[in-house]
């Protein structure tokens, strides 16, 4: 009778246990997720001060969620900055390190002549609920 009790015991608090779970898991996955973005954007003003020597940052900007493209998360990096270097002269430099294309890498010539830096890529959890 003992061993049924805890069975049914067990029973009643396993849905509760399975949810607490699953919200330390999404809550895990979105401090990876925000680590990753804060990682790639510290890695990208690295790489842009190790390639081009006169560059003044203006503004450095990153974000972790929905970009508005489906139901998955991205770490978004945003740098504006200043060089007298050009925009093909900058891409040059950056491509041994950057896939530059439309969508996720690309650098832009603003109407002031400060640059922006754009980078989008898929977060470790690209399922986790701040995608949602």
């Amino acid at each position: 009778m003992k061993g049924l009790k805890r069975i049914g015991i067990a029973a009643l608090f396993l849905p509760f246990i399975l949810i607490a779970g699953y919200i330390v898991f999404e809550i895990f996955g979105m401090y990876a997720n925000h680590a990753a973005t804060d990682r790639q954007t510290k890695n990208l003003q690295a790489d842009l001060t190790e390639k081009i020597s006169d560059i003044e940052f203006i503004s450095v900007h990153s974000e972790t969620g929905n970009t508005g493209n489906g139901n998955h998360v991205d770490c978004v990096s945003e740098i504006i900055f200043s060089t007298a270097m050009t925009e093909s002269e900058i891409i040059g430099v950056m491509s041994e390190s950057y896939d530059f294309d439309k969508d996720d890498c690309s650098v832009n010539k603003m109407d002031d002549g400060s640059y922006i830096f754009y980078r989008v890529t898929s977060a470790p959890f690209p399922d986790n609920i701040e995608g949602h």
